[in-house]
């Protein structure tokens, strides 16, 4: 073999088993070199490490020996480790004596001669007949929303049982789930947890979990289930944001009952008449029902499909037809109020700006008249909604005039082939927790004056879609086609929003994290441009990063000072997105490597007005959006166009793109017609059924009778 034979054939070793440079050079030099074991071990092939047994079930207290195996060296000592439990510097694993939460962990065997190499085995810990174990009293429990529940830990026999509080996996909890004390004081949350299988979002437990202080490993976790007064039969006048629908909402074949339902939402006015506001899918049945139908509370899904259970609020008056092809579509329906039923004042559950002698927001109606137009001003702004199946629950607008298509079915059991109605001008607020399946015909208000703002109609997991208020408001016209009106009184904040409160500090860091290969690839791009990045005045430092508009690709970072003028700065590079950084400290002046430009972003501006741009900003995203929406709409994956704010650049506008998650699609441009884009994925967005529109629960008979099936509609 030729001298530079060799050499190529000694750096694909190199390559292959990861050796270190100081190995590389022996090999060069003398032709092998002495593993880490000692002078005396070679490694001539790449090391193979396996271990018998591959998993074992050990009951706990008890034993069970592993043994490694190892190849390609000479020196086959290993290292041992385990999470929970103990092992021997001869591979004997010790259970410990009480089943840890999980109740699984993994016994890891690595080479002493390459410690790249290692081989893991899955133990699994039973308990055994005299084990211990950490218990939580209550087990299991309900809450009502906004109230409270004590818990207890214990280990019996054990009188050192001080532990940690989790809600949902955070330390503490959070406004959104509920906030735990120290002493295991559960304040539940105003909205209802929710959880997504498929494409189907569905209310959830609370889970609220002890850890051991001294060992993390020992743990209990109680499930909550947090009921809403909204699924309740109300009292006569009822409040709206409840439970309804409309009598004739159900099928049936021999053995199975099935019935749905969703919220009744609003009062509007017109004509000096009052009805109720919900959507055509919870009160038409998808274009199923017939005006005259009755609109009963609480919806046959909440009285178990017996319809002496229910009482008659409304009448159905009219509605939009879903199979309309006037852009840009609705999906509402009013029903005419049966005199003395509905609060005429329009209350609505859980909206009020005081609490009562319990804590708990009391009813209120909307801030009365025409609402908020869906234009640049509702961008960033925070709402409301009180609905079904969540309660209520608050978020942020993120985008507007939202095109893109729905699937809905008629039937109510989910059978009969599903229609895509197109939407135009739609109004997206963040959040999978905001909605669920049930939530849908609840009106959507702005938090800080109980304005209307919207008409929550379908959903994903990411994220929930309302009909802005004027657009629904202008297809209910008085006999003179004047628009109907929200009945409500004056502005008011939604208190709810700002409950519960904490017991103490508590806050969650949320991370997004590119592949190594997209950070690389930023930084060579960043590296090809510095001198001209360097040459905007404004730029201190160039580092690398997430982009926060498409969370999965890297982005090159533009450190500039707090408050500091920028114009021009480029919105991509080389097909490498950028995100502008406001900073109040100076950064090393220069190129800042991936580490570095993360702890330079601590001291990042948090500023209100990120979600804030110019009219004329919008109006340049409205003139692309205009422009390439139906394009874009036509691509595999895309379900959604809309105008948002961009979170890589404060001040600017982005079009924002809604993907389907798990469908093929083409790569989305970080610019289009100069204004940045911004990607979301999520499930499919649908009404009736799936994402959030409709679920089903079955409630079992006691004996071989047919059974009742639910299914409500977001």
């Amino acid at each position: 073999m030729s001298r530079t034979k060799a050499i190529i054939q000694i750096l694909k070793t190199y390559l292959n088993r990861d050796l270190g440079l100081a190995c590389l050079l022996a090999i060069l030099v003398a032709g092998g070199c002495g593993g880490s074991g000692g002078a005396n071990s070679t490694t001539t092939n790449p090391v193979v490490v396996t271990l018998s047994p591959t998993s074992a079930d050990v009951i706990t207290s008890t034993s069970v020996q592993f043994t490694a195996t190892v190849t390609g060296t000479t020196n086959t000592k290993v290292t041992w480790t385990t999470a929970v439990g103990t092992i021997s510097n001869t591979g004997l694993y010790a259970a410990p004596a009480i089943v840890p939460n999980p109740a699984v962990t993994t016994v890891t065997a690595t080479s002493v001669a390459n410690p790249t190499y290692a081989a893991a085995a899955q133990v699994t810990i039973q308990p055994g007949p005299n084990a211990i174990s950490m218990t939580l009293s209550p087990v299991s429990g309900t809450v009502a929303s906004f109230g409270t529940l004590q818990f207890a830990a214990s280990i019996p026999g054990d009188n050192n049982t001080a532990v940690t509080w989790y809600v949902n996996g955070i330390q503490g909890g959070s406004q959104s789930a509920g906030y735990i004390t120290a002493t295991g004081l559960f304040l539940a949350p105003g909205g209802v947890p929710t959880t997504t299988s498929g494409n189907t979002t569905k209310a959830t437990t609370a889970a609220i979990t002890a850890v051991l202080n001294d060992n993390s490993a020992y743990s209990a976790t109680a499930n909550v289930a947090i009921q809403p007064s909204n699924q309740s039969s109300q009292s006569i006048p009822i409040d709206l944001g409840t439970s309804g629908g409309n009598l004739n909402d159900s099928s049936s074949d021999k053995t199975l009952i099935t019935c749905c339902g969703g919220t009744l939402g609003a009062l509007l006015a017109a004509n000096n008449t009052q009805y109720i506001l919900s959507t055509n899918h919870t009160l038409a049945r998808s274009d199923a029902a017939n005006t005259g139908d009755s609109i009963v509370q609480p919806g046959l899904l909440d009285a178990n499909c017996d319809t002496t259970r229910v009482i008659t609020v409304g009448t159905l008056s009219k509605f939009f037809s879903l199979k309309s092809s006037q852009l840009p579509n609705i999906d509402a329906a009013i029903a005419q109020v049966v005199n003395g039923e509905v609060d005429p004042n329009g209350k609505v559950l859980y909206l009020g700006d005081v609490v009562d002698t319990n804590g708990i927001p009391l009813a209120a109606p909307p801030h009365t008249g025409s609402g908020l137009s869906a234009n640049s001003s509702l961008i960033g702004r925070q709402v409301a909604k009180s609905g079904r199946t969540t309660g209520l629950t608050c978020s942020t607008i993120d985008s507007v005039g939202v095109s893109l298509t729905v699937e809905y079915v008629q039937n109510c059991d989910g059978t009969g082939t599903p229609i895509n109605v197109e939407f135009s001008g739609q109004i997206d607020v963040a959040g999978s927790a905001f909605s669920a399946q049930g939530d849908s015909g609840a009106l959507v208000v702005s938090q800080d004056t109980a304005d209307p703002v919207g008409l929550l109609f379908a959903s994903s997991d990411s994220s929930s879609l309302a009909n802005p208020i004027s657009d629904v408001l202008n297809y209910f016209t008085d006999s003179n086609g004047n628009p109907a009106t929200v009945v409500g009184g004056a502005a008011h904040s939604v208190i709810g929003c700002a409950l519960p409160t904490s017991p103490s500090a508590i806050a969650a860091a949320v991370t997004t994290t590119p592949t190594s290969a997209a950070i690389q690839n930023a930084t060579k791009v960043r590296d090809a441009h510095m001198s001209e990045i360097l040459g905007h005045t404004e730029v201190q430092a160039a580092g690398v990063g997430s982009s926060h508009d498409n969370p999965s690709e890297a982005a090159i970072l533009l450190f500039i000072a707090k408050n500091q003028a920028h114009t021009d700065l480029p919105r991509q590079i080389d097909g490498v997105r950028t995100r502008i950084v406001e900073v109040t400290a100076s950064p090393r002046y220069g190129a800042l490597s991936e580490s570095e430009s993360a702890k330079m972003e601590q001291s990042a501006v948090s500023s209100p007005s990120a979600w804030v741009f110019s009219e004329s900003e919008f109006n340049r995203a409205k003139t692309v959006h205009a422009a390439r929406a139906a394009t874009l709409l036509k691509q595999s994956g895309v379900q959604g166009v809309g105008i948002s704010p961009s979170l890589d650049a404060s001040g600017e506008a982005a079009l924002m793109v809604f993907l389907t998650r798990g469908v093929a699609h083409d790569a989305i441009s970080p610019v289009i017609d100069g204004l940045r884009t911004r990607v979301r994925e999520s499930t499919r967005f649908r009404a009736n059924y799936g994402a959030s529109p409709s679920t089903r629960s079955c409630h079992l008979p006691p004996k071989k009778t047919d059974r009742a099936n639910s299914q409500t509609k977001p």
